[in-house]
């Protein structure tokens, strides 16, 4: 099984690459958002096949029903501003009846993730004023996670039919936008840690 690592950021998997270098395994840094996200993923497979995409990274949390630090698989990631308002109330694509903006992840048959699953929203504008936190979260109540390119991966994956697993680390909590209550640091630990043990344990690949 061929393995492609997803990453806006190279920060978000630099305690990894050299065992991903040692490994033989690719890795490809797309840079922050949709859009850069979807364009140099599908470049790349353009050029090269690939069996499972894992786009790593971190994210913040809805609420306070993931802690700081947490690892999760989001089985789930809709673009959130992808419609169109009518007013007061907003149109999903899919009551316009243009197409689908959520997308699921699909892992392989000989793969377990051991760590818990949720559903997120894709964002280009990531959520720090009270107001619009409160309308996201009334509009789409059972989001837990907020990134700014999963929904871009899987809709990529799904498109070239390849199999793809989106992890994050909790880095934040979506609230006014306050950095001091951020810990990147522990996230990106945790993150690697999680991305280590994937590899060494559950993912061997031949070349």
């Amino acid at each position: 099984m061929t393995l492609l690592i997803v990453a806006a950021t190279k920060d978000e998997i630099l305690p990894c690459i050299p065992l991903l270098e040692n490994r033989n395994i690719p890795y490809l840094i797309t840079g922050v958002g949709m859009v850069a996200t979807a364009y140099h993923l599908g470049q790349e497979l353009i050029k090269n096949k690939y069996d499972l995409i894992l786009n790593v990274g971190i994210a913040g949390a809805f609420g306070n029903s993931k802690n700081i630090g947490d690892v999760v698989y989001i089985g789930k990631d809709s673009i959130a501003e992808l419609g169109a308002e009518d007013d007061q109330q907003f149109l999903s694509l899919e009551e316009l009846g243009f197409g689908i903006s959520s997308w699921t992840g699909v892992i392989p048959s000989n793969i377990i993730l051991d760590i818990p699953q949720v559903e997120a929203i894709s964002v280009n504008t990531a959520h720090g004023n009270e107001k619009s936190i409160l309308k996201i979260r009334s509009r789409l109540p059972q989001i837990e996670i907020e990134s700014m390119e999963g929904a871009a991966v899987y809709y990529v994956a799904s498109q070239e039919n390849i199999a793809a697993i989106q992890v994050r680390a909790i880095s934040n909590y979506v609230e006014k936008r306050n950095k001091e209550t951020w810990d990147i640091p522990l996230a990106l630990k945790n993150l690697n840690l999680w991305l280590q043990k994937f590899i060494e344990n559950q993912y061997t690949t031949i070349y």
